[in-house]
């Protein structure tokens, strides 16, 4: 989309709720939480962007070209060499910023020890309290023999936690998930997961995000790829700042690269829409 100065959509906008507002135009807000803490950060010739820890027991995935529509992996081990102990997944029309309460959690707990990133999650059996923060914010919720269910007010969002006896390694591959999340409008809707072992105290964090009723700020391209469910408000006069004029810039520059200039250290991530992930039990 060409700048326009008098276009409104190049002013910020605060979108509500955040599970509508998709992802930002790059994975910094998320990555940052860890990078402050010192961890490493690499890349591969494609573009796709890898952080870990200085033991290697956490590694994260910014992958926009990725085997998938999973944008971000992250996964946690107690052995560097050994299978995954838990796989977390947010995929690519996820907002960024609920990424980023689960980064936040994660940096933190890891700061505190294993304990708290590896070894203080449930195997078989989820912890129900990790959905307090859903139903804290008004989300209703329902029993059945294969789980629970928790769905938001306006019924775009949905969490979902199984309770049968899940296979590791179906887990670690993306076959299975403890925790499944799902929020958009039917046929558009983005998907998260978290698998058995995964911290509770993560897991809260995720939702804890997913419900959080603060605005998040969208502009541009972004504004045109809200689901009509969003609302968004500008929060900035007419006149453009520079800031704003520096962003319109750099994206008008990004949709006008030739081909083969090098892709940006951190790339964007796809806009294709989410399939449709099916819930628990089937």
């Amino acid at each position: 989309m060409a700048y326009d100065p008098t276009d409104d959509r190049w002013r910020d906008h605060h979108v509500t709720p955040r599970y509508l507002a998709g992802p930002t135009s790059s994975g910094d807000v998320a990555l940052r939480p860890l990078l402050d803490r010192g961890w490493t950060l690499n890349h591969d010739k494609l573009g796709n962007v890898y952080v870990t820890t200085p033991d290697h027991t956490v590694r994260l995935g910014y992958l926009p070209e990725g085997d998938d529509d999973a944008l971000w992996k992250i996964t946690a081990y107690s052995d560097p060499f050994a299978m995954p102990r838990w796989l977390v997944t947010f995929q690519d029309s996820a907002p960024t910023e609920i990424v980023a309460g689960f980064t936040t959690a994660l940096a933190a707990a890891y700061a505190e020890g294993p304990h708290s990133y590896l070894y203080y999650g449930s195997s078989d059996l989820a912890a129900l309290d990790v959905g307090t923060p859903l139903v804290a914010a008004g989300w209703s919720h329902s029993f059945a023999t294969a789980g629970v269910s928790f769905h938001s007010p306006d019924g775009l969002a949905e969490v979902h936690l199984r309770r049968s006896r899940l296979d590791h390694s179906a887990e670690m591959t993306g076959h299975q998930e403890r925790w499944l999340t799902l929020a958009g409008p039917p046929g558009s809707q983005w998907y998260a997961t978290a698998s058995s072992f995964t911290p509770e105290g993560l897991v809260a964090a995720m939702h804890t995000a997913l419900t959080d009723p603060a605005p998040v700020i969208r502009y541009g391209d972004d504004l045109r790829r809200l689901p009509p469910q969003a609302t968004a408000t500008a929060v900035k006069p007419t006149v453009p700042t520079p800031l704003e004029v520096r962003r319109a810039q750099a994206a008008r520059a990004r949709s006008t690269l030739p081909a083969g200039a090098a892709r940006p250290v951190i790339p964007a991530p796809h806009q294709a829409p989410a399939p449709h992930r099916p819930g628990p039990g089937r």
